[in-house]
């Protein structure tokens, strides 16, 4: 078993298995007691079909006693159906368990940087990862009481026929040699159907999102081909992958079928003496061991691909320990959701004034980013923040919200210190829109809403305030329109304008914009900014290379380079600021004008 680096999860696959376990006892507890009743019932299904069938040649003397047997058999075949489905449900409970962390964990993370590795990595990890690593303990508890039913039944049936035991038990272990030489395969062919399945889901989320750009381009034919390329190399490597386990089942499955005709041989032999329940406890009895070896073989089978597996959810946690994964909570696994509302403003919640000092990031790949960003801004008022493309706009705002996790500096929030931006800088207190909007794949009004209920904002008063309101009225289904995935069937002034409103109805504090109107016409743009500077009710901050937003701004920040350049109202700084005048009139003429 491969270990992971020391302080980087602390634990290996095997090490979170053992934590599986401790943290959540009760179901291991209860899936390892539904198991060993399951064997103790098929061990009684075996007697009493046994004790049945030895008593049918005296049927008429006994026929109250095979009366009572057959009462018992319908019996334990209830409690058997019992324990099944309430084994169902204790394993779906664990599968959701896994899910649940490592969602919450991502979730936890700054948002601009919550997923490393390709989209498709990621969906397929959560896919199929976690669901490795349950089934392996779902498999150790039923080899667990699996062990205890062949140690029980082998002593049951050795005491019938020594010789019929013998033949038939020891083929059957002979299967695990069969699962430990094709281990090695399995893992490769496992691995290499992940990473075709990882690669196929990451290109169909890139092929959505850049259909425009596909058709403006008129590559659909090659795109296309590409996909089929894909699509081929996964089915190829997913076929070896299956045709590999489907044949290790088969070996077992057709293993088992010849024992039960070598009993079945054997007992037709003059020279053996075995009474019909005898032989019907020998086929009962040797299902249950074939899929004990069967599970053994397996799990022996699958020890690497736990580590292949522990291994990339390991990278998805981003430096938490592993141990997340085994944390229990309560599941909403039936019955409706807690319902999702609006937080309501306290006083403390209303912004008089926003400090940030000595904010810094770089990003680890190029090192690149903002350094000792000093601001600050009070109740009602505009700030702009300005520069080239790559100063550091966006990634001030994200530091500063939290989706970028900050490496230095403070921020305050009338005049209290604030802990943790990325759970503080959310409804009611500030609210983002991003230089690229994330739409999805349902209506308008519920991308608008997000899961808020309808009557308790006000929708018509977002809408309206971010000029969406004649776009709605175009539509034919109005704001029950789909508009497709990552919104496509959006323009995309309408997809910002869409993201522009969804913030709005969630009445915060400090409005964040990122680049808002980059998509939009001037008549458009100016319309915008004159409905959301009209009543100043809220602190806004925005990025933004417009001559509008400009000059309506109470205070410009330049940036340069990941640094404040300069700050200040627009007409002092196109008097001293350099940069301020080559973004504003241009460098050529800036350079005419020296």
């Amino acid at each position: 078993m491969r270990k992971t680096k020391r302080g980087e999860s602390g634990i290996t696959a095997i090490g979170l298995i053992a934590c599986l376990l401790r943290f959540q006892p009760q179901y291991y507890g209860l899936q390892l007691f539904i198991d060993t009743m399951w064997m103790v019932v098929q061990l009684c299904i075996g007697l009493l079909l046994q004790a049945f069938f030895n008593a049918l040649p005296n049927a008429r003397s006994e026929e109250s006693y095979l009366w009572s047997l057959l009462g018992a058999l319908l019996a334990v075949a209830l409690v058997r159906t019992v324990f099944l489905l309430f084994h169902a449900y204790v394993v779906r409970t664990w599968m959701f368990s896994m899910h649940r962390n490592l969602l919450r964990r991502l979730l936890e993370l700054p948002g601009a940087r919550s997923v490393v590795g390709p989209p498709g990595e990621v969906i397929s990890s959560l896919r199929d990862d976690a669901v490795i690593l349950m089934g392996m303990l779902r498999i150790i508890s039923s080899n667990v009481a699996n062990f205890i039913f062949a140690i029980a039944s082998f002593v049951i049936l050795i005491h019938i026929n020594m010789l019929i035991t013998l033949l038939v038990f020891l083929p059957l272990s002979s299967v695990i040699i069969v699962g430990q030489a094709i281990r090695q395969s399995l893992n490769r062919y496992r691995r290499a159907s992940r990473e075709a399945t990882a690669r196929l889901t990451g290109a169909i989320g890139e092929i959505f999102t850049a259909t425009q750009a596909i058709q403006v381009a008129g590559a659909e034919r090659p795109v296309q081909a590409y996909f089929e390329r894909l699509s081929e190399d996964r089915r190829t490597k997913m076929v070896r992958d299956a045709v590999l386990s489907s044949t290790f089942y088969a070996v077992i499955w057709n293993t088992v079928q010849i024992a039960i005709g070598v009993i079945l041989l054997l007992a037709a032999q003059p020279s053996v003496h075995i009474r019909p329940g005898d032989l019907a406890i020998f086929i009962s009895y040797i299902g249950s061991f074939g899929d004990f070896v069967q599970d053994f073989g397996w799990m022996l089978a699958q020890r690497a691909q736990i580590g292949v597996s522990f291994e990339r959810l390991r990278r998805l946690l981003q430096g938490a320990p592993a141990t997340r994964l085994a944390e229990i909570d309560s599941l909403f696994l039936h019955g409706p959701l807690p319902e999702h509302t609006l937080m309501s403003k306290t006083e403390n919640d209303s912004l008089e004034r926003l400090d940030v000092s000595g904010l810094c990031y770089r990003y680890p790949e190029s090192g690149r980013g903002i350094e000792q960003i000093n601001l600050n801004l009070t109740r009602g008022t505009l700030t702009v923040i300005t520069g080239r493309v790559g100063s550091g706009k966006t990634t001030l705002l994200q530091t500063l919200l939290g989706l970028l996790p900050m490496e230095q500096g403070s921020i305050m929030w009338n005049s209290m210190p604030v802990d943790n931006p990325a759970t503080f800088f959310v409804p009611p207190h500030s609210a983002y829109t991003a230089q690229v909007p994330r739409l999805f794949s349902d209506t308008l009004k519920e991308n608008l809403l997000l899961g808020l209920p309808e009557e308790s904002t006000n929708l018509e008063q977002a809408i309206s305030m971010a000029v969406l309101e004649r776009d709605v009225a175009g539509f034919e289904a109005g704001l029950e329109t789909v508009i497709g995935t990552r919104g496509i069937k959006l323009s995309g002034g309408q997809a910002q304008r869409a993201a522009a409103a969804r913030m709005l109805v969630r009445e915060a504090e400090l409005l964040v914009f990122d680049d808002l109107s980059s998509a939009l016409d001037v008549e458009t743009e100016q319309m915008l900014w004159q409905r959301l500077f009209s009543t100043r009710s809220c602190t806004y901050l925005v990025v933004s290379h417009r001559k509008t937003v400009l000059q309506r701004a109470d205070r410009v920040i330049v940036l340069k380079d990941g640094r404040i350049e300069d700050a200040g109202k627009l007409e002092d700084l196109l008097e001293r600021c350099e940069e301020m005048r080559k973004l504003w009139y241009g460098e050529k003429e800036v350079a005419g004008h020296e």
